[in-house]
């Protein structure tokens, strides 16, 4: 919902909260859904009353740190600590599992200057791409070539089916040398939208050029 809200194009396919929450207009076959007149799927939808309720824990009990911010992105609980004295993470980290622990079905995991929460439900991103994969009707093509970009370690469950499948592939946005599953790498988001633009010109220019040979 928080990225269509920015882009508000109904013709795509929207994932958030690490795959959990998939929307876009119908194409082609799924297992996951055969009846419904739009692609919607939430693997972990039974959880949303709970996270509701962990969200305003975590608010109320880090309210006393400074620059700490608790967002709620649905499937997905994140708090921030950029903006947290370094002296304060080890005492902020203790607030969060001191509401996580109560919560056995919830799994507490730190990105970059992030806490993470989510259901520990068999899910992740590589899942989520081989949904949308497979419900667009893409899953056996060989004229598709699906391209993954991502700058977390969560993403490397969509970088390792990619490269399992031998279809695509993942480019992992980091300024330092990581061990990933990713075929290429690019340095930071400006990189990215300079890949971007050369993508959409070589296309382009690919489609002049057939259009004048035919």
């Amino acid at each position: 919902d928080k990225v269509y809200s920015f882009v508000k194009l109904a013709e795509l396919y929207y994932a958030g909260s690490h795959g959990m929450d998939i929307k876009g207009p119908t194409k082609g076959f799924s297992r996951y859904n055969k009846d419904k007149p739009s692609l919607l799927y939430q693997p972990a939808g039974d959880f949303l009353p709970m996270i509701d309720e962990v969200f305003k824990q975590l608010v109320d009990k880090t309210k006393s740190t400074a620059g700490a911010k608790v967002e709620n992105n649905k499937f997905c609980l994140s708090v921030h600590f950029r903006c947290v004295d370094e002296k304060k993470w080890s005492e902020l980290a203790l607030k969060v599992r001191s509401v996580v622990k109560n919560y056995p079905t919830l799994k507490l995991s730190q990105g970059r200057k992030v806490f993470e929460i989510r259901p520990m439900v068999k899910w992740d991103k590589g899942k989520a791409l081989e949904f949308l994969l497979e419900s667009l009707g893409f899953e056996n093509r060989n004229d598709v070539f699906p391209i993954y970009i991502g700058d977390d370690r969560t993403d490397e469950d969509a970088f390792k089916l990619l490269q399992e499948r031998g279809q695509g592939f993942g480019i992992l946005v980091s300024k330092f040398p990581k061990d990933t599953n990713a075929s290429y790498s690019l340095q930071d988001p400006p990189e990215v939208m300079d890949f971007l633009r050369r993508l959409v010109e070589w296309k382009k220019f690919s489609n002049e050029r057939k259009g004048a040979t035919e």
